[in-house]
């Protein structure tokens, strides 16, 4: 477990996140993962500190509103987001591109799953995944 520091790109959300990129990150193919090129990994609560900008933060939510996506009001950037799942219980969905203090090697080297959200298939990855 390393802890790293992230942002937004005009930096009025900053926040630190306690986590191994080295155990992996995810890639859907969901309407919005796909629109937004999401890459995540995946915080417990506990390991997550928003350092500022929760002013700066607006939300956004679609269908069944599991999950509380944040995005910061000026630049637009979505640092992370919130959710409850069965599996994982209550979890923040941190955008890996967003960790400003993540080396290229650590970036690269991370594992990636892919996982067939479109169709609520959490199990098996889509049949393509050369697009996300």
């Amino acid at each position: 477990m390393k802890t790293y520091h992230g942002s937004c790109h005009c930096q009025a959300i900053r926040f630190a996140a306690e986590l191994d990129l080295a155990a992996g990150t995810m890639r859907c193919n969901c309407s919005f993962c796909r629109k937004i090129r999401c890459w995540a990994t995946v915080v417990k609560p506990e390991s997550f500190r928003l350092l500022a900008g929760e002013g700066d933060l607006a939300e956004y939510q679609f269908g069944a509103k599991h999950e509380r996506h944040f995005f910061c009001k000026h630049c637009g950037v979505r640092p992370f987001g919130i959710a409850r799942s069965p599996r994982r219980g209550l979890f923040y969905g941190v955008s890996v591109s967003c960790l400003d203090d993540a080396a290229i090697t650590e970036l690269a080297n991370a594992p990636v799953t892919y996982v067939d959200g479109l169709n609520d298939n959490w199990d098996t990855p889509p049949a393509d995944v050369g697009y996300l």
